[in-house]
């Protein structure tokens, strides 16, 4: 089976476009707090085999236990994590990725990413540009909406209200990537701050941004922004959980019929589990940016910087938070 990508959940091959996918705010708004990680002492754990030293622009791989997620031999997958607006780290990742795939058998590829590309780091306008200007001649590219990518749509389709908590949980920092002081989306009327907004960013990139999709399958693996909700079928889950959600997908420890590929939450290092892997390594904070790889019964990650986080940046809890 190839990649399939929908807007919301996996009835559908070709990605659909609607209003239908713009969503409340979710309630209390919580998931706009701090950015939590959960602190394991797993760096690149693998579910068995020795690992095979590549290059220092390439992964890890080892072999998967039998009966273990797959993909249809002849395909490979890379799933990059929430960039925050890290152009330096999306460039260098991009390298890796490229390297990486060359040193590789032939194969078709997709470069899949997971959403929140915007926000927080200091160039969200450009990684956009980036991305939207993007066709390597050796992959196909999927992009998933994220919170931050929903949050800013909504607001340029009228929903000034959440303009403020925009601005508080990366906003501010996306709204100078576009040559707008943030203190003046502040003290404007909200009409005025909106007619701002609209006027720095480029319709394209409105347009690109609204053409993400939420999931995209490929062979044993489910991509998403953030998770999914344990228990639900996978063609009945919601946009708000695909986008937001932490509790209780992240505690779940269900078999969900396959591996589901996320970011979000950010973690100290990759955040392997049998049922889930997580690759939001807190890339605008710490300097490191994931990617995850799949072929076949193989997986294995690459990644940019340096892993420590300085001090002056703090450490995430390490709890989930409600999203």
């Amino acid at each position: 089976m190839g990649l399939r990508a929908s807007r919301s959940g996996l009835s559908e091959t070709h990605p659909v476009w609607s209003n239908s996918s713009i969503l409340e705010f979710p309630s209390g708004r919580r998931s706009w707090g701090g950015a939590s990680r959960d602190v394991t002492d797993r760096l690149m754990e693998v579910a068995s085999g020795e690992l095979v030293e590549r290059v220092a622009m390439l992964g890890r791989t080892a072999p998967l236990k039998g009966g273990g997620p797959t993909v249809r031999v002849g395909r490979r997958a890379y799933a990059v994590g929430d960039v925050h607006g890290r152009l330096d780290l999306l460039d260098d990742l991009l390298r890796r990725i490229e390297a990486d795939n060359a040193y590789r058998p032939h194969a078709r590829v997709t470069i899949v990413f997971l959403g929140d590309l915007i926000d927080r780091g200091p160039e969200s306008a450009q990684v956009v540009e980036r991305l939207r200007r993007y066709r390597p001649n050796f992959a196909k590219t999927v992009f998933l909406m994220g919170n931050h990518e929903e949050v800013l749509l909504r607001i340029l389709s009228g929903e000034t209200s959440l303009l403020a908590d925009w601005l508080r949980f990366g906003g501010a920092e996306c709204a100078r990537s576009y040559g707008i002081d943030p203190k003046q989306l502040e003290t404007l009327g909200s009409a005025s701050a909106l007619k701002l907004l609209r006027q720095a960013m480029p319709k394209e990139h409105a347009k690109f941004l609204a053409s993400f999709v939420d999931t995209a399958s490929f062979g044993s693996y489910l991509f998403v922004h953030a998770g999914i909700r344990p228990g639900v079928p996978l063609s009945h889950q919601q946009p708000q959980d695909l986008r937001w959600i932490r509790l209780p997908f992240l505690d779940d420890e269900t078999d969900h019929g396959c591996v589901v590929v996320h970011g979000h939450t950010i973690t100290e290092a990759v955040d392997e589990r049998e049922n889930r892997i997580g690759v939001d390594t807190g890339a605008y904070r710490t300097g490191v940016l994931t990617a995850l790889g799949v072929e076949a019964d193989e997986r294995w990650f690459l990644q940019t910087g340096s892993a420590e986080v300085s001090q002056d940046e703090g450490r995430c809890v390490a709890k989930y938070q409600h999203a």
